[in-house]
């Protein structure tokens, strides 16, 4: 990306915090590969600085009141250094509410911009730097996807790439459609030539990225689908794993699930939501599906692919949900016997449908429901990862554990976590690795 009528800085240092989603992490990896062509230094010491940039969140309220906090705690560092740069950009910042929020009361931010103008960074810099002025750049939406935007990649041998932006679905209880904007896929050729790059890079393992990856290609002028993007991904060389987030139940097809039994390089491993196991809860969610949709799909994939890890997401709490409903959902848990989920309760979103629906929950009966939901997944999760102990797994080796330095962390094919003893030199390759002990959420075992 060649970066016009922008300053270009010497030994500046920067700082991204970033809060959410996959998407968020590449979105920061994206402002930091700009940031870096204009001259930056990563770092991860505020207080040599000159610029700190906060990347945000808007799912949850929780997310957005500690980026409240944190904001607040850099008034004193602000102060310190009045040359310090402060910026707030993503999907938070595209909420007009939260906006007003930051212009009000933390007033040393120097800059906010949202999702679709990341590529703007120079000028928006530039323009604080000239003017001295409080820069506010937000677009809508943009239907014209930046395709000239690389990314700083935490790491060689795997990366996130968004094959789509935005959402079209409208759940009741969520904002991303109002902060990300509506749904745009990538041409294929584009996503193609990015996952090439990388696998001549070394890259061993992409995951494809999307608010609703099974509706890829609906705003292509062609047809071409998710499936058909995933054969083409699994021709490339040097790529050998291919993942993917997130799946929605209403739009999984029989050509996806045959993708599982033809692509020797999708990973056997499906994160595919419900939300609820209550059909009157889904409605009220805008699922667009219902519980014996979700089984007859779980059905065919277990049968299609017997030994893939299923996991989802879980809402508790939803206004309306009564105790039959929550029992409901405990009995679709032991149904379909989920890896793991991601579990949340749920909490009003100002600007969503469900914050004014009636019949809220107390957060005295959420709390009660969310820990039986946990007593229901845990044993289960346990239950599945001992399947897998004395036997043999290939592990993509990942990191040094960070809590001991003789540990080294990875994941199978199936994505579930792994700790084995090891040389950090073996990290970005695959090793064979023998299950010694299973935990909830975790694997033990030696290389063999």
């Amino acid at each position: 990306m060649k970066i016009r009528g922008s300053v270009y800085f010497i030994m500046k240092k920067y700082l991204i915090q970033t809060y959410g989603c996959q998407m968020n992490e590449h979105d920061s990896e994206k402002i930091s590969w700009i940031l870096e062509g204009m001259g930056y230094q990563l770092t991860d010491d505020r207080e040599e600085c000159d610029l700190i940039i906060f990347n945000t969140c808007a799912v949850r309220k929780s997310a957005e009141d500690r980026v409240y906090g944190q904001l607040g705690e850099l008034k004193d560092l602000k102060r310190r250094n009045p040359n310090l740069i402060l910026a707030v950009c993503g999907c938070m910042m595209q909420r007009e509410e939260a906006r007003e929020v930051v212009l009000k009361k933390f007033r040393q931010v120097d800059i906010i911009f949202g999702t679709n103008n990341i590529h703007k960074m120079p000028q928006l810099i530039t323009r604080h730097l000239e003017t001295g002025q409080t820069i506010v750049d937000i677009l809508e939406e943009n239907r014209e996807i930046e395709e000239d935007i690389n990314a700083n990649r935490k790491y060689s041998y795997k990366a996130f790439v968004n094959i789509m932006y935005g959402c079209n679905n409208f759940c009741t209880y969520c904002i991303v459609p109002y902060a990300r904007g509506r749904e745009r896929s990538r041409e294929p050729e584009n996503i193609i030539k990015e996952i090439k790059n990388l696998a001549e890079n070394g890259c061993k393992e992409v995951t494809l990225l999307g608010q609703n990856v099974n509706s890829y290609g609906k705003t292509l002028d062609r047809d071409y689908r998710f499936s058909d993007l995933l054969r083409d991904v699994n021709q490339i060389d040097g790529i050998e794993r291919i993942r993917f987030m997130t799946s929605h139940p209403k739009d999984l097809s029989g050509d996806l699930i045959n993708a599982y039994t033809t692509l020797n390089k999708l990973c056997k491993h499906l994160h595919l939501p419900i939300q609820s196991g209550s059909d009157k809860i889904l409605k009220m969610m805008n699922r667009k599906y219902n519980i014996d949709d979700y089984l007859k799909i779980i059905d065919k994939i277990r049968n299609a692919v017997p030994d893939i890890v299923i996991t989802t997401d879980i809402i508790v709490g939803f206004p309306g949900e009564t105790e039959e409903d929550f029992n409901e959902t405990l009995d679709l848990v032991k149904r379909v016997k989920y890896d793991a989920a991601y579990t949340f309760l749920y909490s009003i979103r100002e600007g969503t449908k469900a914050a004014q629906m009636k019949g809220q929950v107390p957060d005295d009966v959420k709390h009660e429901r969310f820990q039986k939901l946990l007593d229901t997944l845990y044993p289960i999760g346990l239950e599945q990862n001992e399947k897998l102990l004395g036997k043999v797994v290939e592990v993509l080796v990942e990191e040094v554990s960070k809590n001991d330095e003789e540990m080294l962390n990875g994941r199978t094919d199936s994505g579930k976590l792994v700790h084995f003893k090891g040389n950090k030199d073996i990290i970005g390759t695959f090793v064979n690795v023998k299950i010694d002990n299973a935990k909830t959420f975790t694997l033990e075992g030696t290389i063999c």
